[in-house]
Formats: C-alpha cells, structure tokens, sequence
C-alpha cells in the first residue's frame, strides 16, 4: 500500500496530472479511468486500503462521473465528495485556481500560488 493517507479518486489521467499541478500535499490520486464495474471497484479498495484512508471523490459533471460518483459513494462510504462547477463539466476542463479552492476547502494542502488574487 501506499503511505499516502490521503485518496483523490479521478477518472483519468488528465484530471490526475491537473490535480498533481496545484497540490503540494502528497496525496495519492487514483484513477478509476471511467465507470468501473462492482468487481472491480471491490479490488480497487481493497489494494489500495481504502477503507482506512481518507477518501475523496472528485469525478466530472456529466452522466459518467455522477454514476461513478454513486457507485463509489456506495462503496466508500466515508468519501468526502468534491464537486467542480457544472459550467466546467469536467475536472480537466477547470480551472486550475477553481480546482485549488475545492482542494482546499477539503484541508489538502495546494500550491498558494493558483490562489493569490482569487480570494
């Protein structure tokens, strides 16, 4: 297992390397790479140990990521939801000072830098 306490769930690679851009913290981002079956998810929590981690989900605004959103949700249940704008649709397509104020709020440490002027 990673030593990593904390889980940033993602669906791809693209939302993992913004994320990776604006945290300074080192958490660990999982991808689940798009909707993930039962089976799956259930080896995916138990390689990862996510049953004792802090978890957070952070998936797109569109029909995928909400239905990934629920499955995980089912699964894990003490995941913190993150939630981006529903005008950026996906986590890629948002801005990196947006992303670094949902980050935050959630006491994960990010690159102050994305937030000067912003606040």
């Amino acid at each position: 297992m990673d030593e990593l306490s904390k889980v940033i769930i993602v669906e791809g690679k693209q939302d993992k390397k913004k994320i990776n851009r604006v945290i300074e913290e080192d958490a660990f981002i999982l991808c689940t790479f798009g909707t993930l079956g039962l089976h799956a998810l259930d080896l995916m929590i138990e390689e990862h140990q996510l049953d004792f981690r802090d978890v957070f989900i952070l998936t797109d605004e569109d029909e995928p990521g909400i239905k990934l959103r629920k499955l995980l949700n089912q699964e894990i249940s003490h995941a913190q939801n993150l939630y981006i704008d529903r005008k950026y649709r996906e986590v890629e397509e948002t801005p990196e000072y947006v992303l670094a104020s949902i980050l935050q709020a959630a006491d994960i440490n990010v690159d102050v830098d994305f937030l000067k002027g912003f606040e």
